[in-house]
């Protein structure tokens, strides 16, 4: 097994029609071999960037993030955690639910190669900022569902292999398409019933003219008493993604039966940013984020 290193650019899907999808994996350094043994399985977590669907790169956790310097990708493998960090196509390239069939692709790509990174398969999880956020709340909440098994060529037979996480994290995620316009803020930046929206882009319709492809997408949709643990975190003055739609999915998670935390940031805008330009929200979600994978990867 390879240890202590990044990974950069597996190649992990190829969707018809569609460029190779890639991810990057970090190794925790405690993950080598010692006296020719193999150490106890790591847990992993796959994460999904952010960028509106439109934009983004993996191994990013968006500008404003990556410029604190506070390397949360690092953190989770410090604390003994494998992390992969998958692309997805973009809506530019094709619309939903093509995002999730790639998101899922990577989680049944890192279970079937679990034994040689070292990964404890029954111990993967999903995080993800702002659409990444998206992404990884549909992940836990549709795991095995039918009408998600992928659409290209699956010459590996991953078709086959589970795409179930054990727990979600997201960072101000989207989870309600169709109501996400109508809880923007007076000095929202975007709103997702603006013509041309993000959201709009990504289902290839405004979602009040398609709502049934707008309930598809959305998270809160599938939200139900088989839903794995979930952590959400977003700041109240959001001015991109409401953060209603965190408290709303919460909300149903809780009536599910559904173990899951909400953390507000109060004065938060949209990646951690507040007034006084510090980093203290952002230091204090990433801080709760590895605590929450720590409890899940030590309930086991």
């Amino acid at each position: 097994m390879t240890a202590g290193k990044t990974l950069k650019g597996i190649a992990f899907a190829q969707p018809e029609g569609a460029a190779e999808l890639l991810l990057d994996l970090y190794l925790p350094a405690a993950a080598q071999q010692s006296g020719g043994r193999q150490s106890q399985a790591f847990p992993a977590v796959v994460h999904y960037h952010g960028g509106g669907w439109r934009v983004g790169a993996r191994s990013s956790l968006g500008p404003t993030v990556d410029s604190l310097g506070l390397s949360p990708i690092d953190r989770l493998v410090e604390a003994g955690f494998v992390v992969a960090s998958a692309d997805y196509r973009l809506s530019s390239v094709a619309d939903f639910p093509a995002q999730l069939l790639d998101a899922k692709a990577a989680i049944r790509w890192l279970r079937t190669h679990a034994a040689g990174f070292n990964v404890d398969p029954d111990r993967i999880y999903a995080w993800g900022d702002s659409a990444g956020g998206h992404l990884a709340s549909l992940v836990g909440l549709t795991g095995g569902a039918a009408g998600y098994r992928g659409h290209f060529d699956d010459p590996d037979g991953l078709g086959g292999i589970s795409d179930a996480v054990a727990a979600v994290a997201a960072w101000y995620p989207p989870t309600d398409l169709f109501r996400m316009g109508a809880q923007a803020l007076p000095d929202a930046v975007a709103r997702a019933d603006d013509p041309g929206s993000r959201e709009a882009l990504l289902l290839g319709a405004q979602p009040a003219d398609a709502p049934d492809k707008a309930a598809a997408a959305s998270p809160l949709t599938y939200a139900g008493e088989h839903a794995p643990p979930f952590f959400l975190a977003h700041g109240t003055a959001d001015r991109f993604v409401p953060a209603a739609q965190s408290s709303t999915l919460a909300a149903a998670l809780e009536a599910a039966g559904t173990d899951v935390e909400l953390l507000l940031i109060e004065g938060s805008d949209h990646m951690w940013s507040l007034p006084d330009k510090s980093p203290a929200a952002a230091q204090k979600v990433l801080e709760a984020t590895i605590d929450f994978f720590r409890r899940q990867a030590h309930s086991f």
